[in-house]
């Protein structure tokens, strides 16, 4: 299985409020990081059978973008483990009830979701006798998740393997850098 993490996107200024936080919605910045990252989904097409989101509103909004924009037809899953406070054992279990499917995407928050992606790798919790007692214990290191940041995992190597990480700023630099023509345009008379 192909496991692809997404950071939500750009939902503005945090509130100190739980409640309210809970409640926040993407900007517009948000919902152009959301269709950019679809594109990169379809540029390399990749294969995605499942759509699992947070129960958070930006999460739930980036999902949807992103499903609307690769075709995904389906409904979306809601998992409480992508949820911030979300844990790792949790995140595993949602894992293990979809391992047959060859893509499942899935949307949440840091700071879990990227040292959910650390312990994959490193094969700290992740079925190979390494202990996960510890949330921080042998992650081996950190991964910086951008809002709408898409990373690919290999789930079928012991470790998990980290494929590819990309970002809307990435994203936006390739796309910028092939859409300009590599020589210079000449006049035809």
């Amino acid at each position: 299985m192909n496991l692809y993490l997404m950071r939500h996107a750009d939902a503005g200024v945090p509130r100190d409020n739980p409640i309210l936080d809970a409640k926040r919605g993407l900007v517009k910045e948000g919902k152009q990081q959301c269709m950019l990252m679809a594109g990169v989904l379809t540029a390399l097409k990749a294969q995605i059978d499942v759509i699992i989101s947070s129960p958070l509103k930006r999460a739930r909004q980036s999902a949807q973008f992103v499903a609307t924009e690769i075709g995904f037809e389906s409904p979306i899953e809601i998992c409480p483990a992508l949820a911030p406070d979300g844990d790792y054992a949790a995140f595993q279990q949602m894992i293990s009830k979809h391992s047959s499917r060859e893509g499942v995407l899935v949307i949440g928050h840091n700071p879990n979701l990227h040292q959910f992606i650390a312990k994959l790798i490193s094969g700290n919790g992740n079925g190979n006798g390494y202990s996960s007692t510890n949330s921080n214990a042998g992650t081996g290191g950190t991964i910086r998740l951008r809002k709408a940041a898409i990373a690919r995992v290999d789930m079928s190597r012991h470790p998990s393997q980290l494929q590819w990480l990309i970002d809307p700023r990435l994203a936006r630099t390739i796309y910028n850098s092939v859409t300009k023509s590599s020589r210079p345009k000449t006049s035809r008379k």
